[in-house]
């Protein structure tokens, strides 16, 4: 991995904050509804604006997704999807042209079924930048960290409103970003937040000098503008997976790809913050 790889995501955050920006974070589950179209929808995501991506593997039990994302993972599974497959679409956009920081959300399970040498090999040669494993926890992830920390790859811990008094712990290990949780529960659109979710960023930025980003429920522009008032960076997960979800039909017919490619680089366009 070279120099550049390794501190892409760095880079992204050092001139966003010398821009004043706030990062656009988008969520896309790799392999929904195919692997091809995913390579398209990075470029339109780029296009869009985004700043950092969350490449999604499909898993078939998890911990923090909503139904949105695992009806797409279902889907991606289908096609016999797999964490190998996910790295190998990471590294096909980069070679195809872009430029995102790119971060790898996958739960333990298939990490250990690969095996952790062969992992974190594999990240390095594929270009991954990040990695978040949401099922580990913070006291069961000193090996995880070394790993990461030896590979050059960020391991950006998911801090939740509940976890109060565990908050420093969780962060001493990350780099990268911090990724705070905005609401209880798994991933899905939501009208609100929990109540005490802006002094819970707060509590979390004077823990760590780290980028805070925020996700779990984000859905619009509105949304979007609200927390870039008070992070670094804002994930949109279960809206986009569903903007692809609704246009697979014009998606699957080569007549009307582009205009469904197009409605998705809209709709991510349009969630920018103000």
């Amino acid at each position: 991995m070279t120099t550049e790889t390794t501190n892409r995501m760095d880079l992204t955050f050092n001139r966003l904050k010398a821009e004043g920006r706030t990062a656009l974070i988008p969520f896309l589950t790799v392999g929904d509804p195919d692997l091809e179209t995913t390579l398209d929808i990075i470029a339109e995501l780029e296009a869009a604006g985004a700043d950092i991506l969350e490449l999604g593997v499909p898993y078939s039990d998890p911990l923090a997704d909503g139904p949105v994302i695992q009806r797409a993972s279902a889907r991606a599974l289908r096609s016999k999807v797999h964490l190998r497959t996910c790295m190998e679409t990471a590294l096909k956009a980069r070679q195809a042209g872009s430029e995102l920081p790119f971060i790898l959300f996958t739960y333990y399970n298939p990490v250990m079924q690969l095996g952790l040498d062969t992992f974190f090999a594999e990240l390095n040669a594929h270009e991954i930048s990040g990695l978040i494993i949401p099922d580990v926890p913070v006291e069961e992830s000193e090996d995880l960290s070394a790993r990461s920390r030896a590979a050059g790859v960020n391991l950006i811990p998911l801090v939740a409103p509940t976890s109060s008094e565990r908050i420093a712990r969780i962060v001493s290990g990350a780099s990268g970003f911090v990724y705070c949780v905005s609401s209880l529960g798994v991933t899905g659109e939501r009208s609100s937040f929990h109540s005490g979710v802006d002094e819970f960023i707060a509590s979390v930025r004077r823990s760590t000098d780290l980028p805070v980003a925020v996700g779990f429920g984000i859905s619009t522009g509105e949304q979007v503008s609200r927390f870039a008032k008070i992070c670094d960076g804002v994930v949109v997960g279960s809206a986009i997976v569903r903007k692809v979800e609704e246009v697979i039909p014009l998606l699957s017919q080569p007549q009307t790809r582009s205009a469904g490619l197009l409605q998705i680089r809209e709709f991510v366009a349009q969630l920018r913050p103000n």
